[in-house]
């Protein structure tokens, strides 16, 4: 995580040099370095010009470090990484404000979208699938940048086990509840891991199922051998081309899915996938943020609404669409961790409720409803989780 401080000028003369002319970016490097004639000056100047001006400048290496989830850039002096642990700080640095800005301009014009005075902020996938999201000042006292890295590495069950993310015996649960069509519905704050959680039980899922998977940008990694992806997309510059979740979660039900899969539903998209997993699409998937597994039937009650579902059309159609919550959240020291599962039900009241199985390493008042639900299904319940 070196520091790179490549003067901007240079970085500019080059840019128009390579412009305008048919120069390499290393001719151009030693036509515009000036006095500077050392070749292995040159070369270093060569390969950070190089970065300055292609992917994430001097962000790239940060992207690429193992493990990494999160890049964030507050000020010129202050970038940010989060390898599973917590945020880092970095000893990269920028030249000042004006090359962060130049930065994150770059990197949504290479999106397709622009950030400037007119529009300061953005947000949008970036050609290998990492998230940026920037904002210019004055909405920010500087120029901010925040990149959401794609997972790379796929993991299993075995390998959350081998992190202590989960028991053994809470796997093999999970195991049973994929087997046994459950839908379930994976929560937890920013970063907690559910995206990897939910790749990890699709991977579990018979591979003779076909699995539809709608996501915002395409992050869920899984093993599973018959995957269809739909990814959302942003409008252009002038406003149009935007495809929104809902959109997909409509066509996918043509597709001929056995699964149907929504990587983080947060709006008005929630209308179809209820429809459609209340309409012989059982096994579904799908994440969202919510503190606690007893505050999702309030997340879904506010996405209701904003879909226009009344609220008690809303209760009754989530209790039987989803039947289970897997709660996730970070243990100090940055650590991901399984904290709770849940059943969710309308309690006879017609209110949503989330009934607890499972929590912090002992069954709750719902595990034997949790074991039911399964064992309904034909699939034996694992002994151990509780």
């Amino acid at each position: 995580m070196s520091e790179r401080l490549v003067p901007p000028a240079l970085v500019e003369r080059v840019r128009n040099r390579l412009a305008s002319s048919s120069d390499g970016i290393a001719d151009a490097v030693r036509a515009e370095a000036g006095m500077v004639a050392d070749d292995v000056v040159l070369e270093r100047l060569r390969r950070d010009v190089e970065t300055e001006l292609h992917g994430a400048g001097p962000l790239e290496p940060l992207l690429a470090l193992p493990g990494a989830t999160d890049v964030l850039v507050n000020a010129p002096d202050q970038v940010w990484v989060d390898r599973g642990r917590g945020l880092e700080r970095t000893t990269v640095r920028f030249a000042d404000d004006a090359a962060v800005r130049r930065l994150a301009a770059r990197l949504a014009s290479s999106a397709g979208r622009r950030l400037d005075d007119s529009s300061p902020f953005v947000d949008a996938s970036l050609s290998d699938g990492t998230r940026l999201h920037a904002v210019l000042a004055p909405i920010a006292p500087t120029t901010t940048i925040s990149l959401r890295v794609l997972a790379r590495a796929r993991f299993e069950l075995a390998d959350l086990v081998a992190t202590d993310v989960m028991s053994e015996p809470v796997a093999g649960l999970l195991t049973a509840l994929v087997a046994a069509r459950l839908a379930f519905v994976i929560s937890g704050g920013t970063g907690t891991g559910k995206t990897t959680l939910l790749g990890a039980l699709l991977g579990r899922v018979d591979p003779r199922e076909r699995l539809l998977i709608v996501e915002d940008a395409t992050e869920i990694v899984t093993s599973h051998p018959h995957v269809v992806r739909l990814a959302t997309r942003t409008a252009n510059v002038e406003g149009a081309g935007r495809v929104e979740l809902r959109d997909l979660v409509r066509q996918s039900l043509r597709m001929r899915p056995d699964r149907i899969v929504v990587g983080e539903f947060r709006g008005a998209e929630m209308a179809e996938l209820l429809a459609a997993l209340n309409t012989g699409h059982a096994g579904g998937a799908a994440t969202m943020h919510a503190n606690a597994a007893a505050d999702v039937p309030a997340r879904f009650a506010a996405l209701a609404a904003m879909s226009g579902i009344e609220s008690a059309s809303a209760a009754a159609q989530v209790s039987s669409a989803f039947q289970v919550v897997i709660q996730l959240r970070r243990a100090r020291g940055g650590r991901r961790v399984l904290a709770e599962l849940g059943v969710i039900d309308t309690g006879g009241h017609g209110q949503l409720i989330t009934r607890i199985a499972w929590a912090a390493g002992r069954a709750g008042p719902a595990a034997d409803e949790l074991a039911a639900l399964i064992e309904a299904s034909g699939v034996a319940v694992p002994a151990g989780w509780r």
